[in-house]
């Protein structure tokens, strides 16, 4: 157990990335703990470097699990004991349950980004979102990859590079736009504080009949939300989804996920 401000606090929680200003899930759980009078601490672990995570878990005993974010999803897997099956097939964790048994410690890794993900999109979906361009490849990219797939919705992905099942975003055209309905920025470009920045689409192409969602949600209307509005499409930040995918984090650690 470690003094915080005179408290004792029973279990600590926490989010591994680097870097962590744009993080707001230590406010979010904060305000949770607070509010629902857990014993309990969360805290940013702001390493440059995911080898440090062994040497978190030796220095802090009472810590029951960790969020993982930007840039660790994948590297993160190799120093885990074990990961679930839909985390093994995403290939990215952001959830670490870290249990203690007679001195031995056992870290298992889940997802929860295609929880909050789906649970946030599914209300959106109308039936001309039969296909996704899927911008960015990193860890996000394939937990949103992976629920749409779930959904029946075919992907592409969007890169600098092309490669195997991937386009370069000069390769977007107008038959791409039409065939493709909905967009789902999974880049850092237009967070904050870099707001005038935005992927590289062919926005004058859009209409109404397309769905942008981006997982950037501060600012609460990115620039690539805004000129997807500005050409008529349904648009959705990743608000709801971080929301969800915290609460469905809880339940991993808490041991009430379904």
């Amino acid at each position: 157990m470690k003094q915080i401000n005179e408290t004792i606090y029973t279990e600590l929680y926490g989010l591994l990335g680097y870097p962590l200003g744009h993080s707001f899930s230590a406010r979010y759980f904060r305000e949770k703990f607070a509010k629902e009078n857990i014993d309990a601490e969360y805290r940013n672990f702001e390493v440059p470097s995911v080898g440090m995570l062994p040497e978190i878990i030796r220095s802090h005993p009472n810590l029951r699990g960790l969020n993982v974010t930007i840039p660790y999803k994948e590297k993160v897997i190799p120093y885990l004991d074990a990961i679930d099956s839909r985390a093994e097939e995403i290939g990215a964790v952001n959830v670490i349950c870290v249990s203690h048994n007679a001195g031995a410690v056992r870290l298992v890794g889940h997802n929860a980004d295609v929880i909050g993900f789906m649970d946030s999109l599914r209300p959106l979906l109308g039936p001309q979102h039969t296909k996704a361009l899927v911008l960015g490849t990193g860890g996000a990219s394939k937990a949103v990859v992976y629920g749409l797939h779930t959904a029946g919705i075919e992907t592409l992905y969007v890169s600098r590079r092309a490669g195997e099942g991937r386009i370069t975003y000069a390769d977007i055209d107008r038959q791409t736009m039409e065939e493709y309905r909905l967009i789902v920025n999974c880049t850092p470009l237009g967070m904050s504080p870099k707001v005038d920045a935005c992927p590289d689409i062919p926005y004058g192409m859009l209409t109404e009949q397309h769905l942008l969602y981006d997982l950037v949600y501060n600012p609460e209307l990115t620039l690539f939300l805004r000129k997807g509005r500005e050409h008529g499409a349904k648009v959705k930040n990743g608000m709801e989804m971080l929301l969800r995918q915290a609460e469905a984090s809880w339940a991993f650690w808490t041991g009430k996920d379904e």
